[in-house]
This record gives C-alpha cells, sequence and structure tokens, in this order.
C-alpha cells in the first residue's frame, strides 16, 4: 500500500480531481467484490437491474435493504472518481480496496451528476441515486484518516468525492475503457 498522504497533500489534489471531464469520461477499473473483504479486479462484467454487478456481493444483500428484505437498488453500483482513488491510493493495484465498483475519470459531482441522472456504458444505463456514500473505519484502514476526512467533510461531501451511487436501469456489459456518458 501507498504511503498515507496528509491533509495538505491531499488538498493540493483537489483541482486535478475537479478537472475531471464533464460529459463523458473512461471506465479506468472495474471491481467485483465476491465476498465481504474480497476484490476481484476485471477487464469486462455485465451489470444488471436483477443482480448488480455480476459476482458482487451486493446481490446477496448489503448495508442497506428494500423493506422485503432484498439488497436496496439505491446502493447498487458504487462509482469512485478515478482522479481521487489515484491520489489517495496511488497505483491502481492499490484502488480495489476501497470497495468501489466503478473508477471513472469523469466529474461526479453533483452539480454534473444530479440523483436521477443518467449513464450509459458499455451496453448498460444506470441512473445515480441519492445514497449518501461515506469513508468508514475500513477506509481509514486502508488510506488513512486525512485521507478519509477529505472524502467525507467540507469540500469532500460537496463534490461527492467518496463517490456516488447508482442504480441499473438498462442490463449490459462493460469494459475497463469503456466511455461513460452523460445522457
Amino acid at each position: 500500500m501507498a504511503r498515507h498522504l496528509n491533509k495538505e497533500e491531499l488538498a493540493a489534489g483537489l483541482p486535478e480531481i475537479l478537472s475531471s471531464p464533464k460529459d463523458k469520461g473512461p471506465i479506468e477499473s472495474i471491481t467485483v467484490r465476491p465476498a465481504s473483504e474480497q476484490r476481484r479486479t476485471v477487464n469486462s462484467v455485465a451489470i444488471s437491474l436483477a443482480g448488480g454487478v455480476e459476482g458482487d456481493h451486493w446481490a446477496q444483500g448489503c448495508w442497506k435493504s428494500t423493506d422485503a428484505g432484498e439488497p436496496h437498488p439505491d446502493v447498487q453500483i458504487c462509482m469512485m472518481n478515478s482522479r481521487c482513488i489515484d491520489l489517495i491510493a496511488g497505483d491502481k493495484d492499490n484502488w480495489a480496496p476501497a470497495g468501489d465498483n466503478l473508477f471513472i475519470d469523469m466529474d461526479l459531482t453533483p452539480d454534473n451528476l444530479p440523483p436521477g441522472t443518467r449513464i450509459a456504458m458499455g451496453t448498460a444505463i444506470l441512473e445515480i441515486t441519492d445514497t449518501a456514500h461515506k469513508g468508514c473505519a475500513k477506509f481509514i484502514d486502508r488510506y488513512g484518516r486525512d485521507a478519509c476526512v477529505f472524502v467525507n467533510v467540507g469540500d469532500g461531501d460537496r463534490y461527492k468525492l467518496r463517490g456516488i451511487y447508482g442504480r441499473v436501469v438498462q442490463d449490459g456489459v462493460i469494459s475497463v475503457g469503456d466511455l461513460v456518458t452523460k445522457l
């Protein structure tokens, strides 16, 4: 794991994160989480409304459930800005422990992708949800307390640097390198 950056080093990287493409940006990495604490980086994967990311533990149950006890579609696929995770984690081999399914070089801020916005990638379409995505104790263990504060507080919260959630509205296949396009 890379050295944990301090708050000044992280703050210095904010302009680069905020200069991410607004309308189209590539998927830089895809992670499947087969079970808690397990990560598998893949080049391509099917995603669906019924199962989320194929092979991901979301479909077996997660921290947020519907009234019927099913995994909640509002937290189906988690996405993080690739410039942000690159700043925090360094080498791409250190990105997957963050726990996000997709790392995208695109402006994921609410000003650019408010809840309800649809994005196309590969042959799939996702809709951005309003569920907050926050760093936790595991994020602190992996990347340091300053990184967690950076993504959760002040500008980090305002710009959703920890990431956002999306729900699948059109099943499809996505691959690293696919452009994510605002619809």
